[in-house]
């Protein structure tokens, strides 16, 4: 049975699953607790972290098979590329949307160690399956004159991505109940380290890396359709599978929410939760912010490397690699260092500081160097706003209600992705490349200000 608005701001917060429950943190930053040095030590985060590596480079390998999958069998010589990817992103990204609170409900409803296990092997399984699918499609046709096969890849996109949707609240979930209260910062900091290295990693070796199993999976049988390239995609979100067996978290029926719930019942208490809670609330707008910067940023990094003299339109990814640099070492900074300030502290200095980035990068847009040293230093200070505001809604959010709000948190997210990318590019064509990074940097100052007068630690 769901609770009405005023007998929710009466129930006390259920009991957590782990014995390092403390009350919420005020003002005061926490004592500094030995950095990432605990985390480290701690077994089950260590799993939960494993699992999280083979996933994300499954996730960044999935896309990369996907364009080989495209130019292999599907790509006419006298055809551009764009129309086929765009299809396959947009089935990628629409579950994102559609299914994000929905998925956060039943993750509260369902044990969360069930949740990532299933959904992992459910994602191996559906790729491991393409060649023998594409294979009884091939050279038949569908609707619009297009490769039934081709069909077949954006069916498995979807039902791929909706599955994601239920991985990432369960992860989310599942950190404060392994990780103390006083070490979430450097927990966060580790899984935003691992995000931003798949990112790098994933899309500069996934290529060569599927490329070279495919021509040793040759050596040994004759297979179509990619077989070796399919194997490393679908072993990956297995091997994250098998390792995330290994995890115990004790969970209990008594701490999940009841089954009998109306979906959109919770839904709506998912979203009166958070207009209680201004915390959660506040730091989830920063994160919003967050997001759609560097989701604009990411597509004006094509016409800013377009006019770098060393670099080609193509090649932009070595800007958002110097980001996800940038990020990476500021979540370990964050991971050793940051229990000394306040979320506040960071995340004030940290738009702050992402707006002065942008600024300084209008004033190198034609200097390789100090382009790519502008976007890490945008990255550091990106990190500096993400990482405390996910710790936050991690520390201030019940067991029970931890579900509800990661999905609304995913879908908010996705927004803040999705209308950038539309929007950025048109901008850049009517206004200029200048003018919309200082939009950007606006953006982030309003951030900053927004912060400072709406403190994420003060009482709610």
């Amino acid at each position: 049975m769901s609770l009405t608005q005023s007998e929710f701001s009466q129930t006390p917060s259920p009991v957590p699953l782990t014995d390092h429950y403390e009350p919420l943190p005020r003002e005061n930053p926490p004592p500094n607790s030995g950095g990432l040095g605990p985390v480290l030590r701690n077994p089950r985060f260590l799993i939960l972290w494993g699992g999280q590596v083979f996933s994300q480079l499954a996730d960044k390998f999935y896309l990369i098979l996907m364009i080989a999958l495209i130019v292999s069998y599907y790509q006419q010589g006298d055809q551009s590329i764009s129309r086929w990817v765009s299809a396959i992103m947009i089935a990628n990204t629409i579950p994102a949307v559609l299914f994000g609170s929905l998925a956060g409900v039943y993750v509260d409803r369902w044990p969360k160690k069930a949740v990532l296990v299933i959904s992992n092997f459910l994602r191996s399984l559906l790729v491991l399956s393409l060649p023998i699918g594409l294979g009884l499609l091939e050279g038949k046709e569908g609707l619009f004159h297009l490769p039934l096969g081709f069909y077949l890849l954006l069916m498995v996109t979807f039902s791929v991505s909706a599955l994601t949707q239920f991985f990432a609240p369960a992860e989310q979930a599942i950190i404060p109940l392994i990780v103390k209260r006083s070490h979430l910062l450097g927990a966060n900091s580790l899984c935003t380290t691992t995000v931003m290295a798949a990112l790098i990693i994933g899309f500069a070796i996934g290529e060569p890396l599927l490329n070279w199993v495919n021509r040793l999976v040759d050596t040994w049988a004759t297979l179509n359709h990619d077989s070796g390239k399919v194997l490393v995609v679908g072993g990956a979100y297995l091997l994250s599978a098998l390792i995330l067996l290994l995890l115990r978290l004790g969970e209990k029926q008594k701490h999940l929410s009841p089954e009998n719930a109306h979906v959109l019942t919770d839904i709506s208490e998912g979203l009166r939760y958070l207009n209680e809670k201004g915390r959660i609330r506040n730091a989830m707008i920063q994160q919003m912010i967050l997001f759609s910067i560097m989701a604009a940023l990411s597509v004006l990094a094509v016409t800013i490397a377009e006019g770098l003299p060393e670099l080609k339109a193509e090649q932009f990814g070595f800007l958002l690699a110097a980001g996800g640099v940038g990020m990476a070492l500021g979540a370990v900074i964050l991971g050793n260092w940051g229990q000394r300030f306040t979320h506040t502290r960071l995340s004030f200095w940290g738009a702050l500081g992402m707006s002065l980035s942008l600024v300084g990068l209008t004033f190198s847009l034609h200097h390789l160097v100090f382009s790519l040293l502008m976007t890490a230093i945008l990255g550091l200070f990106a990190s500096l706003v993400g990482i405390p505001m996910q710790t936050t809604i991690q520390q201030d959010t019940p067991p029970a209600m931890r579900g509800k709000v990661f999905g609304l948190q995913n879908n908010v997210n996705n927004i803040a992705l999705s209308l950038p990318l539309a929007l950025a590019g048109i901008l850049e064509t009517h206004f200029g490349l200048v003018p919309v990074l200082l939009g950007l940097a606006t953006l982030a100052l309003l951030g900053s200000l927004f912060t400072w007068f709406t403190p994420i630690n003060s009482n709610s």
